[in-house]
């Protein structure tokens, strides 16, 4: 039996759209990570948040695909919510600009001026953690975390 012709491309144009309306076919679009910020010194600036899934790029976001970035002003919430992340390995890193300059502020001998904090609660020694330190696995299910500000001066 023979299509007419053109049949075969109707039938390839619909079949998105019945897929979709069965729900065999709809995309996945990733979850929800919401982070609470505790520790917070005062209600000053923003907190800079990072969420990357680049090791090499950790713990700045800038020009790297797929990383997401915000700024969230100290006085309207203690939640960051990243949406709509996809299945993956990722780290967190915030900073409290209190002074809302864009940069990690330093004192003298390059020390922070300003707060950080960084997912699963990883240590600062000589300069950010490793990636591996605040990596945590994002799969289908909504996350909530909290990090903890920390100040050195």
């Amino acid at each position: 039996m023979r299509d007419r012709p053109g049949a075969l491309a109707q039938r390839l144009i619909a079949a998105p759209a019945i897929l979709l309306a069965l729900g065999a076919a709809s995309p996945q679009t990733g979850v929800d990570i919401t982070v609470t910020v505790t520790g917070l010194r005062n209600a000053d600036g923003v907190v800079r948040a990072c969420m990357t899934h680049e090791p090499a790029s950790f713990p700045k976001c800038r020009g790297v695909e797929g990383a997401q970035g915000m700024a969230v002003p100290v006085a309207e919430s203690d939640t960051l919510t990243f949406r709509n992340v996809r299945p993956g390995r990722y780290a967190i890193a915030l900073l409290h600009d209190e002074n809302d300059n864009g940069k990690a502020d330093r004192a003298a001998l390059m020390i922070p001026s300003e707060g950080f904090g960084f997912s699963r609660d990883a240590r600062v020694r000589m300069g950010p953690p490793r990636f591996e330190d605040a990596a945590f696995d994002v799969a289908g299910k909504p996350q909530a975390l909290s990090i903890r500000m920390r100040y050195v001066l």
